[in-house]
């Protein structure tokens, strides 16, 4: 039942995005943990976070070239769950707990969300990739995003999967079943109703992006930089022939000049000539290797025409063991896979926020801004925001991820930011897949994968800020909290409950109706053991 669980969710995500799947995958693990103690339930949470992550990260086999990282990395992220099953357990031995559905419920949807919040941060940082309120961006759910961003949505999730299992073990009481079944279809259903604004409040800006494609899917970075500047160079040429009317601002992807053209004057004269050719700034993205040391900035800089650089974003959360190796020492022991890394990347200290001016405005425009992965990372997204970002812009480069599920996943986590903050967001592919999406999450443009592409759109700009970017971090530690005086109660009330298991009575409001032996009623004496 949890590995069929694992399964069904992690076809709610894209490339599938078939989303109810996500409540019915949640139920099951659930009803699949309901009568366990905490270690088999943490056993069987596991088998359900194995079937979910091997299908979810695939794409870590593209990128490596090899089985063990993949299946490493789904085996650490499916020890997440383990802990969420234990937790939930523990917690729902407290005496407020076991005698009250609703409040079991509840109680499932914040230790999960606390659970997936935590594997979000830690360690290296995290890895926020399978949360369940990216598995939403086309439901009626994703309306709460503004409301309380990815804790709302995911414990939403959850409260929906956990009603559906208590619909399961209520089936034999007909009315009480069919009431909460009727619950379920307004929550999952009802958020529609919610208004989704997207006008323009400070002006519009008209925007084209510019997906190059690389000459080789496959080749090194090196051996065909300079070719896929020049692919990039000439898809903006096509951009502005395709365009009736000038654009504002031009957009490249990450990597689409790792020759960094500030030191390469070959790389300068290609952009400059497509900053030319565009009439408007091209945001772009670049490597940096400070001389002297052995490290690398991912960085974004505004390249405009006949002007110095003006201006550059380095890229805050490089990705552990894929953009930089944590431990270098200690894990070559384990595998030499780790040196395929051979600069590390190191951390900018900026936040993502980028100034450009606007000439038809005739002021700057703030854009925020986050690095391929970084759009995973609300935190990181909404520094931006907050900052006054009017869109946000999520350049990324997924040449190494083949035909596979990884970019369609990034896009709709640059969707959700999108509702989250209410911002137009652009993301610009190296390779595809590409998208301008408006601030109700519909998507307006999107390319393929390993296509050359163009797209252009007029974007509104906004400056009011939705709840959840203002509330920050206090949803997280909110259920950080809830979630531990849960777990606390629920270990104290260890000792009633194995009272209650002797005494023949069963609270837990996830067990099927049944009669319970009675445990303490006279039983017959042996002759032969006096027993």
């Amino acid at each position: 039942m949890a590995a069929g669980g694992g399964v069904l969710t992690n076809l709610a995500f894209p490339d599938r995005g078939w989303w109810p799947l996500a409540y019915l995958g949640i139920a099951l693990l659930l009803l699949a943990v309901r009568g366990a103690r905490m270690a088999p339930a943490a056993a069987t949470g596991w088998v359900w976070g194995v079937a979910f992550f091997l299908p979810h990260v695939y794409w870590v086999v593209h990128a490596t070239g090899s089985l063990v990282p993949w299946i490493a990395l789904s085996v650490m992220q499916a020890l997440y769950i383990a802990g969420f099953a234990a937790a939930w357990t523990v917690a729902r031995q407290a005496v407020w707990v076991r005698d009250h559905p609703v409040v079991q419920t509840c109680l499932g949807a914040i230790i999960w969300v606390a659970v997936e919040q935590f594997r979000g941060s830690w360690p290296f940082g995290g890895f926020p990739w399978g949360i369940l309120a990216f598995s939403q961006t086309d439901a009626p759910l994703v309306r709460l995003a503004p409301y309380g961003g990815e804790v709302l949505v995911s414990a939403a999730v959850v409260f929906i999967g956990a009603l559906m299992a208590l619909v399961w073990t209520r089936r034999s009481q007909l009315a009480a079943a069919m009431g909460v079944a009727i619950v379920v279809l307004i929550l999952a259903l009802g958020p529609a109703l919610l208004p989704l604004d997207a006008e323009a409040e400070v002006g519009t800006l008209r925007v084209g992006a510019v997906q190059g494609n690389v000459p080789q899917q496959g080749a090194g970075w090196a051996v065909q930089a300079r070719e896929i500047t020049a692919n990039h160079a000439r898809g903006t040429g096509r951009l502005v022939e395709s365009v009736e009317e000038r654009l504002d601002l031009v957009l490249w992807p990450e990597s689409a000049a790792d020759i960094d053209p500030r030191t390469d004057a070959e790389q300068a004269a290609l952009v400059e000539a497509a900053t030319e050719a565009a009439g408007a700034p091209v945001l772009l993205g670049t490597q940096r290797f400070p001389t002297g040391e052995n490290i690398r900035y991912n960085e974004l800089v505004l390249w405009q025409e006949g002007q110095a650089v003006g201006g550059a974003y380095a890229k805050q959360h490089p990705v552990p063991f894929g953009e930089y190796v944590p431990y270098r020492d200690l894990f070559r022991r384990i595998t030499p896979m780790v040196d395929r890394v051979s600069t590390d990347m190191a951390a900018g200290q900026s936040p993502g926020l980028m100034p450009i001016p606007m000439e038809r405005l005739s002021r700057e425009v703030d854009v925020a801004v986050g690095i391929c992965f970084e759009v995973a990372y609300a935190e990181l997204i909404r520094q931006g925001v907050v900052g006054g970002g009017e869109l946000i812009i999520i350049p990324t480069n997924n040449a190494s991820f083949g035909y596979s599920q990884e970019s369609t996943q990034q896009l709709a986590m640059s969707r959700f930011r999108a509702v989250e903050h209410r911002r137009a967001t652009i993301q610009i592919s190296t390779v595809g897949v590409s998208g301008i999406i408006l601030p109700d999450g519909s998507v307006v443009a999107r390319t393929g994968l390993f296509t050359a592409e163009e797209m252009a759109a007029t974007l509104p700009l906004r400056t009011t800020l939705t709840l959840a970017a203002r509330l920050g971090s206090v949803p997280v530690v909110a259920v950080w909290v809830l979630a531990g005086v849960g777990v606390a109660a629920g270990v104290l009330g260890r000792r009633r409950s194995q009272v209650h298991r002797v005494s023949g009575q069963h609270p837990e409001a996830f067990t099927e109706d049944r009669p319970h032996e009675d445990l303490t009623a006279q039983r017959p004496v042996s002759a032969a053991t006096g027993r």
